[in-house]
């Protein structure tokens, strides 16, 4: 697409329409994205040597990962924001800048994350309560996906600036290729050589750089204001600052839902292995109706952006509503789909048996009832985020969820879990989250909108 063709104009056209074509293939991808996890966890669970063992070991990792993670990977949040501005205002200088910057910016990111991730995973596992038989075989695998760190930020700033430009296309073809190299090689490890949860984690971050690869390539190759000069990176200093300025607030977010899901993992813990096993086979399958609900709310962040940059609030407010009607209605079917199939979705993972008879399947089917059907609620808050984010109110969205749903679920484990040590109480801490914090934010959201019409119209009679 080097001439440019894959660019979606989102200040114009029919809105519903539009979202479809822009959300559909964030979807696919996040789904080829879960697949990279769901090959480590169904090949780890079905042949490693232990599969029980590595299949808690690999779930083990996630929350803590995403908390190292959580706070560089959200500046991507303020690329893309930055460049959806600036293109909705025609700004196309800025676009370079902010590329070039991004770019250099998750290179330098990358690397310092890989170094303290690689070093701090057995200390930070021990925190978690992680149990001794299971430990050895998270670190391991936490150490070699930290080494991937430099082409998984790179990753996700490249795409963070595809899809301000409206190419959600592209990655999507790249994870394609990506994805089937993870699975062949997720095979090749375990199987033949017998590598166990190193090998998962090796065939991860191969095709993480493959990935990287191949969406530095695309960039290189525009010939619009997104064009990407790899021997002439450079950063800009007041770029820099906006996308910090969006970014970090993102960022601290997604570290402080981490903090949260930590505590919960370390409770999940608690229960010992086969309930660690279960929960990490669940959270896979729920992880499919999160891809869906993320998708749109990236399309709310993305065309919002765009929007606010050309002023065009009433539109501002469309977007709002379809995407929460799409959140809604795509959140239901797919958490009906996966509570329906459930027992055959767990035995891919390694879970056997029934809920009448094993434990492990009681409480996967448990996860899926108590968070997968209600997910849409996960949605609503995700797109209200977006839209928060969209306007620049980057902070307001990040101390809303803070308070609304990483605070309470914090209080829900020290509190109510505490008196009721059950793992059904664990759960239902995300659904009562969710809708407390979606009503915040769209109360932030309504307040922030009619000030920022206000202003344009001050704007445009001084014109």
């Amino acid at each position: 697409m080097a001439d440019g063709k894959a660019r979606m104009n989102m200040t114009e056209g029919p809105l519903l329409r539009q979202l479809l074509i822009y959300a559909l293939p964030l979807m696919a991808t996040g789904v080829l994205q879960f697949l990279y996890n769901a090959a480590d966890t169904i090949i780890v669970g079905r042949f490693a040597s232990d599969g029980e063992t590595a299949l808690a070991a690999v779930g083990s990792t996630g929350s803590i990962s995403a908390l190292i993670t959580g706070l560089f990977i959200g500046l991507a949040v303020g690329a893309n924001v930055s460049i959806s501005h600036a293109y909705g205002s025609g700004r196309d200088d800025q676009v370079k800048d902010i590329v070039h910057t991004s770019i250099l910016l998750s290179f330098i990111l990358g690397i310092s994350i890989g170094l303290i991730g690689f070093v701090s995973a057995r200390p930070l596992l021990t925190l978690m309560d992680v149990p001794d038989g299971v430990i050895d075989w998270s670190v391991i695998y936490m150490q070699t996906i930290f080494l991937g760190m430099p082409a998984q930020m790179t990753y996700n700033y490249g795409a963070a600036i595809l899809n301000a430009r409206g190419d959600t296309k592209h990655p999507f073809y790249f994870l394609c290729v990506s994805g089937a190299v993870n699975v062949i090689l997720n095979l090749f490890f375990v199987i033949v050589c017998r590598l166990d949860v190193l090998g998962v984690a090796l065939a991860t971050i191969i095709s993480q750089y493959l990935s990287a690869f191949l969406i530095l390539r695309l960039l290189s190759s525009f010939n619009d204001s997104c064009r990407l000069y790899i021997n002439k990176l450079y950063i800009r200093k007041d770029k820099l600052i906006k996308i910090i300025k969006i970014g970090v607030p993102a960022g601290i977010q997604g570290c402080l839902f981490s903090v949260s899901n930590v505590l919960i993992q370390s409770s999940i813990n608690s229960f010992g292995p086969n309930t660690m096993a279960a929960n990490t086979a669940a959270a896979n399958i729920d992880g499919i109706i999160y891809i869906a609900m993320n998708s749109f709310y990236q399309a709310a962040l993305a065309f919002t952006g765009q929007n606010a940059g050309a002023l065009k609030y009433d539109r501002v407010k469309k977007i709002c509503s379809r995407c929460l009607l799409l959140v809604f209605v795509f959140g239901l079917i797919l958490g009906a789909v996966c509570y329906f199939f459930g027992p055959a979705l767990l035995s891919l993972f390694g879970v056997e048996g029934d809920v009448a008879t094993s434990e492990t399947m009681r409480v996967g089917m448990l996860r899926l009832t108590i968070v997968g059907m209600p997910y849409f609620l996960c949605g609503l808050m995700e797109v209200m985020s977006g839209m928060l984010r969209g306007l620049g109110a980057s902070l307001v969205s990040a101390v809303v969820s803070l308070l609304g749903s990483c605070v309470l679920r914090i209080i829900w484990i020290y509190t109510v879990f505490q008196e009721y040590r059950m793992i059904e109480i664990l759960y239902v801490s995300y659904p009562a989250t969710w809708i407390i914090t979606a009503a915040a934010h769209f109360i932030c959201f309504t307040v922030i909108l009619k000030r920022r019409i206000r202003k344009s119209k001050e704007y445009l009679e001084a014109e």
